[in-house]
């Protein structure tokens, strides 16, 4: 490597890191994505590829180090070095009375030492350890003592420093925080799985949670989860400061993001009187939160007053604050039709006003949440809004019922096209097979025409109706044949905007396969899956001639995926539709990357068994870093079958065509990663 080569390398690696970090807080932070995907995914893979070029000028802070990791096989058990507390609730102004005067018998001293007060993030509980300013471990609470080791998890939220900035910090230490959703990436989410058929999300706390525990990193960095620090354990080193307040400001300038409405107050008094502007405060916040933290600022004192029963810390507090419930008539349950045929129940509400917003209808989820709640028409009901976004029913008031209340019974038959509805074994939701159901059709074409799928501009709710109704198209295939001439013949279309329609719907010919397999409208077939699934097969053709078992040994397509992907290419009325888009001119194929070289170029290998060490995904991972490639069958063109524990019948068929068979080891050697 030259001088100049290597200068001019930093150089660059300088900008994209710049670049990347820029569209980092765009992404997350404001909510503005200033830059598209593909350009992101092309910055990232330049700054990869130089970092791997010249490995002395990869950083531990460099955005290479936040994604990218494959999917874990699972969570390895964390012991907390300090416990992680939970915090005794104060309801009213005589709680916290109470609770200052409990402490105030250990030390008067907490009269004199005033408080802090900051915002109490409805979220997920993170123990982040850092060892010489570097990140090093990342964990969730668990039970106080024990969690599980999230770290290439918590690397993908922006807001977790990979390395500290400053060099006052403690040698050894654990920063506590709380990851919350914030509410617009989880209404985004929402409108997302509901036009993809699936179930809608409770609220923005337990997806959270269940989010920093996806096996895949990937779905974290898409979902943009954000943390909040408020605490630090100091393990080895000092941490030079006297007071809560103080805290709070390091934590800031060591690159952590803190809650802005924090605030001093020099007595209880003053912190009652905070407390009433933060319940005005609470529903405007862009987050969950249901609460205040009220601490004794003072730190020497936290040691002094000590914890209670191990679990509870006397210097702390949380004075809760109720959601806003309001309390109106459920009149009708009513069921919605998803693209996938996914049977929706939701409640036709008197219009009632909740937090600010007037609501007249809510989700009921599914049939079985019904049951548990025991709500029936006719019913008395309260009503929130999830996360101060989603209307939902809490429950009846059984004691306002006066018998013309009627349970509710999902139906059997699809209300959109009457067909008999199915519920397949361990889901709870009810399904219309007919892929021909008036309301499955809607919603597929609305779902195939979004900005997340083909793109056609123009084509919503009312158009498609109106195609629909006007008998123009029948299905997605019939839009590419939809003229100029017929659209200006219908209401509301003058030619400007047929001209429009039309060359929308003919610039979604060029949308590679990926986004078309995910367009179609599959049920489980997300974005993500799409994208794995066409990055193993290439094209259209490819996959359709792929057996169930072919499709589910994709690493990240799990028997479910594969089972339905499989089940919609066997329907004939599908393959139909597929060859009808075909001969349409849409385009049938993906992009196919340039294939990194490596020891295992231009190989072809089987993983099958348990592996002594590696799950099949992280050798599936190996084989393809190492420029080969993995498949599911064993044929003549396997170069060689990597076999564990129980390989079960791909063994004897290698045996049997002369197939070489390695084990892990000699993978590992291979692909230079092991002795």
């Amino acid at each position: 490597m030259s001088p100049g080569a290597g200068a001019q390398a930093a150089r660059r690696v300088a900008s994209l890191r710049k670049q990347i970090d820029r569209a980092n807080h765009a992404y997350f932070v404001l909510d503005a994505p200033e830059i598209s995907d593909a350009e992101y995914d092309r910055l990232f893979r330049e700054l990869k590829q130089l970092e791997d070029e010249y490995p002395d000028l990869q950083t531990p802070d460099s955005p290479t180090q936040r994604v990218g990791a494959p999917p874990a096989s699972g969570f390895t058990k964390h012991q907390h070095r300090r416990p992680m507390f939970s915090l005794a609730n104060a309801f009213d102004t005589d709680e916290l009375r109470e609770w200052e005067a409990r402490n105030a018998r250990l030390t008067p001293a907490v009269h004199d030492t005033g408080y802090v007060t900051e915002i109490k993030i409805d979220g997920a509980a993170v123990s982040l350890t850092y060892a010489k300013g570097k990140l090093v471990t990342g964990a969730t609470r668990g039970n106080g003592v024990v969690g599980e080791d999230i770290t290439t998890n918590l690397k993908t939220i922006p807001d977790v420093p990979l390395v500290l900035k400053g060099r006052n910090h403690p040698d050894l230490m654990e920063v506590r925080g709380e990851v919350y959703f914030p509410l617009t990436s989880f209404a985004r989410l929402n409108r997302q799985r509901e036009a993809d058929g699936e179930p809608l999300y409770a609220n923005p706390r337990n997806t959270a949670a269940g989010t920093l525990r996806q096996l895949d990193p990937a779905v974290i960095r898409k979902r943009r989860l954000r943390l909040f620090a408020f605490h630090v354990e100091v393990i080895t080193g000092s941490l030079g400061f006297v007071s809560q307040w103080q805290v709070l400001d390091a934590l800031e300038a060591w690159g952590f993001h803190v809650e802005p409405h924090r605030a001093k107050s020099e007595n209880l008094a003053g912190v009652v009187e905070k407390v009433s502007e933060y319940e005005a405060l609470l529903g405007t916040l862009p987050f969950e939160a249901d609460g205040v933290v009220v601490k004794v600022d003072r730190l020497d004192l936290h040691d002094e007053l000590g914890i209670i029963g191990g679990r509870e810390p006397r210097w702390a507090i949380a004075r809760k604050f109720a959601p806003e419930v309001a309390v109106t008539r459920l009149r009708e349950i009513r069921i919605n039709v998803g693209r996938t045929g996914a049977l929706n129940p939701y409640a036709i509400l008197d219009p009632v006003e909740v937090s600010g917003v007037t609501v007249t209808n809510a989700t009921l989820h599914n049939d079985q949440l019904i049951a548990q709640k025991d709500i029936r028409i006719g019913d008395w009901v309260e009503v929130v809004r999830a996360g101060e976004v989603i209307p939902q029913v809490l429950g009846p008031l059984r004691d306002r019922r006066d018998g013309s209340e009627k349970r509710f019974r999902m139906p059997n038959t699809c209300p959109a096209c009457k067909t008999p509805v199915e519920r397949p074994p361990e889901e709870v939701m009810r399904y219309c097979p007919n892929v021909s159901c008036q309301g499955r059709v809607l919603e597929g074409i609305v779902h195939f025409a979004s900005v997340g799928a083909m793109d056609i501009r123009g084509l919503g709710y009312e158009r498609v109706r109106q195609l629909l109704d006007t008998g123009l198209i029948a299905d997605v295939a019939d839009l590419y044949h939809v003229t100029i001439e017929q659209l200006v013949t219908l209401e509301r279309f003058a030619e400007q905007s047929a001209t429009l329609l039309v060359d929308a719907i003919v610039r979604s010919k060029e949308q590679p396969f990926s986004i078309l397999l995910f367009a179609l409208g599959i049920r489980h077939v997300g974005k993500q899956s799409a994208q794995l699934l066409a990055e193993r097969f290439q094209s259209m053709a490819a996959l359709r001639r792929a057996s169930e078992e072919e499709i589910g040994d994709v690493p990240g397509i799990g028997p479910t995926i594969a089972e339905a992907v499989a089940s919609f290419l066997r329907d004939p009325e599908n393959q139909s539709l597929l060859d009808r888009l075909e001969r349409a001119g849409l385009r049938m194929d993906e992009p196919r990357a340039a294939r990194k070289a490596g020891p295992l170029s231009g190989k072809t290998y089987v993983v099958t068994g348990t592996l002594p060490t590696l799950s099949r995904s992280e050798a599936v991972t190996l084989i393809e870093a190492a420029g080969g490639k993995v498949t599911g069958g064993v044929s003549k063109k396997t170069d060689a079958i990597v076999a564990g524990e129980s390989p079960g019948s791909k063994l004897d068929k290698a045996r049997s065509l002369g197939v070489e068979v390695i084990d892990e080891a000699t993978l590992l050697r291979r692909v230079n990663q092991g002795s």
